[in-house]
């Protein structure tokens, strides 16, 4: 194991890329040095003989942070160390871990498009709804909301809209276009969730709660607009609760949404610890990519949309939360290489 830990570790292509600010260019690759699971000298080696065949490209400094903290992940897995990493903080996503939002969500999209009539062809199509179904495919694809509308747009095609009669030409009018829309969506999300009817998924207040009491730091790290998730958790949580977290970080604050790991990567940096002492809390495929490309454990509550997934890499896949779960379940994952999966016939929380 010590050859295999050399392989992975003191590669010089990896080094030298971290060190001059780029990467290879490969998310299969980034991916699988960030699992914080078993790994057999086949499949470093495997990796070894990739980085022949990478690119490389310059980065944003974070990136450069992403890409040395994904280095030291590999090193742990790697050395086949015999100990989890202490458990120094909780990590928590904001939208389907805190609450059950992405209908909330679509609808707010659809309210939009209405408003502003954007319509798909330009000019002569229908106005713009998205289905609940359409809707749950987007997100477990697409991060983010400007994102989403801008894959949607430019498959298929721009739309007219009572903020411009015809198709939004050239890259100035499509952000236009897109910031009015998001904004004037934003606003609409966060009257529903004022209104007082949302409420928060079972488990989250008790686990940080615990998280707290036991001196674990806490974090919330979300796509969302960074109004929006703090309406979100000052509603739900309450405003002490927010004041009381150790990071708190939205979409607005990294130039990558997910699954780019670098939200993950520099909420680490701020709480004071390595990426491998996190545990993260996701929903999706998209946020355990990045929980894991960033060097992080992580455990999922999936929702609805996201049930079906696989969800590979993952420490445990939950719905709700059990009231059962303990911080002392999360210090000891499962086997190295295994999920815990409660969707699975016979599963025991151990």
């Amino acid at each position: 194991m010590a050859a295999t830990a050399s392989l992975a570790c003191q590669s010089p292509l990896l080094t030298a890329c971290a060190n001059r600010g780029t990467t290879p260019h490969s998310r299969c690759f980034r991916a699988s040095l960030g699992r914080q699971h078993a790994r057999t000298g086949t499949e470093v080696l495997h990796i070894q003989r990739q980085q022949q065949r990478m690119c490389r490209q310059p980065l944003s400094w974070a990136a450069v942070r992403a890409t040395r903290s994904i280095i030291a992940a590999a090193a742990v897995v790697a050395a086949g160390a015999a100990e989890t990493p202490e458990l120094k903080a909780l990590v928590f996503d904001c939208d389907g871990v805190i609450l059950e939002s992405e209908d909330l969500h679509r609808r707010a999209y659809n309210a939009a498009f209405e408003h502003f009539e954007v319509r798909v062809p330009a000019g002569t199509g229908d106005v713009v709804s998205w289905s609940s179904e359409y809707y749950d495919d987007l997100q477990n694809r697409v991060g983010g909301g400007k994102p989403k509308m801008r894959h949607y747009f430019g498959k298929f095609g721009w739309p007219s809209s009572t903020l411009q009669p015809s198709a939004p030409q050239g890259d100035d009018e499509q952000a236009k276009l897109i910031d009015t829309l998001q904004d004037w969506k934003t606003q609409h999300y966060q009257d529903l969730i004022g209104s007082g009817q949302v409420k928060p998924r079972p488990g989250v207040l008790r686990l940080m709660e615990q998280g707290r009491a036991a001196g674990l730091k806490l974090a919330v790290c979300s796509a969302a607009t960074k109004s929006s998730v703090i309406l979100v958790v000052e509603q739900l949580l309450g405003t002490e609760a927010f004041k009381a977290l150790d990071v708190f970080m939205a979409g607005d604050d990294v130039p990558e949404k997910k699954p780019d790991p670098s939200i993950y990567v520099i909420a680490a940096e701020r709480l004071g610890v390595d990426p491998s002492e996190c545990l993260v809390i996701e929903d999706s495929t998209i946020g355990l990519r990045a929980a894991l490309g960033a060097g992080m454990r992580c455990l999922i509550t999936y929702t609805s949309s996201t049930a079906g997934e696989a969800f590979e890499g993952a420490e445990r896949v939950f719905g709700d939360l059990p009231g059962s779960l303990t911080l002392d379940h999360l210090r000891a994952p499962p086997a190295q290489g295994t999920i815990a999966d409660s969707r699975k016939e016979g599963h025991q929380l151990t």
